[in-house]
C-alpha cells in the first residue's frame, strides 16, 4: 500500500481530511500517528465514525508507527498518514519509514508558539523536528486544501525565527 500522503494536522481525521484530502489522493486506509490518541478510545470511534464507511483507520503509537508503514507498503490500496506534529513524522522517519514529501497542514495556535505559515504555528521544537526532517531529503508542503498552492515550508523556517 503506497503511502499516498503523509499530513501533520493537529486536528488529526476532521472535516477537511475527509472531504477534501482523502477523495484528492484516493486513499483507502487512515493511518493515524499519536501516543495521545493510540491510548484514547473515545477518540478512536469519533475518528472512526468521521471516515467513510469503507475506509480503515489505525490508531498507531509512535513506536508502533514505523513498522505499520513498512508492512503496508507490499499491501494493495494507498494510505494517508496523519500526524498532529512534526515530531511524530520525524519518528517515523528515524524509525525507517521511507517517503519524499510531508505536506504540513493545520498547527494551530497555542501560548508559545510563532506563525511562520497562514495555520501553520510553531514552537522550537517543531522548528527543529521540521528542520530535521528536512534535512533528512523530505520536502515540506505547505497546503491546507488541495486546491491551496504548495508553499515550501523550508524556505519560511529559514525566513522566520521562533522563540
Amino acid at each position: 500500500m503506497p503511502i499516498a500522503l503523509v499530513r501533520i494536522d493537529d486536528r488529526l481525521v476532521h472535516g477537511q481530511v475527509v472531504e477534501s484530502w482523502i477523495p484528492y489522493v484516493r486513499a483507502d486506509r487512515v493511518a493515524v500517528v499519536s501516543d495521545a490518541a493510540a491510548k484514547d478510545a473515545t477518540q478512536q470511534m469519533l475518528m472512526q465514525l468521521a471516515l467513510p464507511e469503507h475506509m480503515s483507520l489505525e490508531v498507531l503509537s509512535v513506536e508502533e508507527a514505523p513498522a505499520f508503514v513498512a508492512a503496508a507498503e507490499s499491501e494493495a490500496g494507498r494510505l494517508l498518514v496523519l500526524a498532529p506534529g512534526p515530531v511524530e513524522v520525524l519518528a517515523l522517519l528515524r524509525g525507517g519509514a521511507r517517503f519524499g514529501a510531508v505536506n504540513v497542514g493545520g498547527l494551530h495556535y497555542s501560548a508559545g508558539r510563532v506563525q511562520v505559515g497562514r495555520v501553520i504555528y510553531l514552537c522550537e521544537a517543531d522548528r527543529r523536528a521540521l528542520e530535521e526532517i528536512s534535512a533528512l531529503g523530505v520536502r515540506l508542503e505547505g497546503q491546507a486544501v488541495p486546491a491551496d498552492a504548495k508553499m515550501d515550508i523550508g524556505a519560511l523556517l529559514r525566513e522566520s525565527r521562533v522563540g
